[in-house]
C-alpha cells in the first residue's frame, strides 16, 4: 500500500443515545452562540461529544483554558467508565443524508502525516486547498496535547472520475456488519455507519494506490514528472493541520516517535469522491463587525476599483449594508481569485482599523448580521469543484476560506473517535 490512508483502530461509543452523542464541527456556527446554547440543553446529562470537544465560538472566551481542561478530564472519564468499543484495524462505509436529501458517502480511516504538508508549494500526497492561518494552530494543540482521543471533523477529497473506489460500496453495504443509524440533531439530516470487510478494504486500496501512481497521475492533469496529489482537503483543514504541528514537536522531543509508528502519526479522517453529486462548493462569505462602515465602503470602493453591477469575466461580490445587497465589479484586482482580492484587503484593512471579520456560511446570515450597527457584509460568487485539483496543482493552496461543500448543518459530526496515545 504507498498511498497516506490507511486503515485504523475506531472508537464507537456503545449504549448510548446516539442522537445526543453526535454534534456538529466545532468550527460551525462561530456567529450562532444560540445554536451551541440548544446544543449544550439537547445534551444536558447525556454521554455526549460535547464534552471532548471544544466549540470555536468560545475560543477567545476567558475561561476557554478551563474548557480545554474539562474536556481532557472528561475524555480520560469516558475512556474509564468504558463508554467505547475499538474496532481494531477498521475502515467504515458512511452514508449521510444531507438536509437537501442526497446521499454523501464516505470512508472513515486514517491520515499518515507524514504524507501531508499545508504548507503552498508542496507537493505531498495530501495538500491543504487554502491557504493554512498558523496563528490558529496553537489554541488547537492546547486541545490536542493532552488529549487521549481525538475526534475528528477532517474531509479529505479524492478525484475519483470513475467512482471506482467508494461507490461500489452502496452494492455492498449490506454485508457489512451496521454500526449505527440516527438522525442527526438540530436538523442534520441522518447519517448510517458500516464496517467494511477486509475483502473489500483491499479492493479499497488497490484503487487508491491507483491515484497515487505517478505516471498515471501525471498522464491525467497533463504535467510531467509532478508528484501525484491524491487527497486534498476538503474540511477541516486548521484540525489536520494541528494533528500534524503537534506530531513534529514530538517527532522533534524524541527522534525515535517517527520509527516507534505512535498513534499521534495519524489522524482520522473521512475521504470523499470530489465527484459525488452530493457535493456542491459554495461561497463562504465574510462579515466585518466594529467598522465605520462609510469608511470601509469607501476604503474597499478606492483600493479594488470597484464600480456598480457585476460584469462577465470579472470579479465581482456584493457588499450587504443593513440586509441589503448590491453587486460590484472589481477593478483593480490584486489576485486572480475574487476572493484572493477581497481578502488581500479586508486583512489589512481590519488590522489597520481594529475592526473583526468572521465566515459565514449562507447569505440569509449575512443579511441578518449586516444590520447590526458597525457591520458590512461581504458576499462571494461560488466555485466549480472541477476547479480544484487542477487549481491546487499549479498554484498551490487557494486563500483561507475560499469555498465550503454544502451548507453549515451538513458539515461533519463528531462519531468516530481514535487513541492518540499509547496505552
Amino acid at each position: 500500500m504507498s498511498t497516506a490512508f490507511s486503515s485504523a483502530d475506531i472508537l464507537l461509543p456503545r449504549d448510548i443515545d446516539y442522537e445526543k452523542w453526535a454534534v456538529i464541527a466545532c468550527d460551525q456556527f462561530t456567529a450562532e452562540p444560540e445554536y451551541w446554547a440548544e446544543t449544550k440543553r439537547i445534551t444536558d446529562g447525556a454521554v455526549s461529544a460535547l464534552d471532548l470537544i471544544l466549540p470555536e465560538v468560545y475560543l477567545n472566551d476567558p475561561d476557554a483554558d478551563d474548557r480545554i481542561a474539562k474536556i481532557h478530564t472528561n475524555m480520560y472519564a469516558y475512556l474509564d467508565m468504558n463508554v467505547f468499543d475499538e474496532y481494531k484495524d477498521a475502515l467504515i462505509y458512511v452514508e449521510r443524508t444531507q438536509t437537501d436529501g442526497i446521499i454523501r458517502a464516505g470512508i472513515v480511516g486514517a491520515i499518515d502525516l507524514e504524507q501531508y504538508d499545508y504548507r503552498k508549494g508542496s507537493t505531498s500526497q495530501v495538500r491543504a486547498t487554502e491557504a493554512t492561518v498558523v496563528e490558529r494552530i496553537p489554541p488547537r494543540i492546547k486541545v490536542r496535547e493532552k488529549a487521549p482521543v481525538e475526534l475528528p471533523h477532517i474531509m479529505i477529497l479524492i478525484d475519483d472520475v470513475q467512482k471506482k473506489i467508494i461507490e461500489p460500496l452502496a452494492a455492498k453495504k449490506d454485508s457489512f456488519k451496521k454500526l449505527y443509524g440516527f438522525d442527526l440533531m438540530q436538523g442534520g439530516g441522518h447519517i448510517d455507519g458500516w464496517l467494511i470487510d477486509r475483502e473489500t478494504m483491499y479492493d479499497i486500496f488497490d484503487g487508491l494506490d491507483a491515484l497515487a501512481d505517478k505516471k498515471a497521475f501525471n498522464e491525467k492533469y497533463g504535467l510531467e514528472n509532478a508528484e501525484p496529489l491524491v487527497y486534498a482537503m476538503g474540511d477541516g483543514n486548521h484540525s489536520l493541520a494541528t494533528a500534524k504541528e503537534f506530531y513534529e514537536r514530538l517527532k522533534a522531543e524524541d527522534p525515535y516517535v517517527k520509527l516507534g509508528n505512535c498513534p499521534a502519526r495519524y489522524a482520522l479522517a473521512e475521504i470523499v469522491n470530489l465527484h459525488s453529486p452530493a457535493l456542491n462548493f459554495e461561497a463562504i462569505h465574510r462579515i466585518v463587525t466594529g467598522a465605520d462602515e462609510e469608511q470601509l465602503l469607501a476604503d474597499i470602493t478606492e483600493a479594488l476599483g470597484l464600480t456598480k453591477g457585476k460584469t462577465d469575466g470579472s470579479q465581482c461580490f456584493a457588499i450587504v449594508n443593513n440586509g441589503k445587497s448590491e453587486w460590484y465589479t472589481v477593478g483593480k484586482p490584486s489576485s486572480k481569485l475574487t476572493v484572493g482580492s477581497l481578502q488581500n484587503f479586508l486583512d489589512k484593512w481590519v488590522k489597520e482599523n481594529g475592526a473583526g471579520i468572521d465566515y459565514i456560511h449562507g447569505t440569509d446570515v449575512v443579511e441578518r448580521l449586516s444590520k447590526e450597527n458597525g457591520a458590512l457584509g461581504f458576499i462571494l460568487p461560488d466555485m466549480g469543484k472541477e476547479e480544484l485539483f487542477p487549481t491546487v496543482i499549479a498554484d498551490g493552496a487557494l486563500p483561507r476560506k475560499t469555498f465550503s461543500m454544502g451548507h453549515a448543518r451538513d458539515k461533519r459530526y463528531y462519531i468516530e473517535a481514535r487513541k492518540i496515545v499509547n496505552n
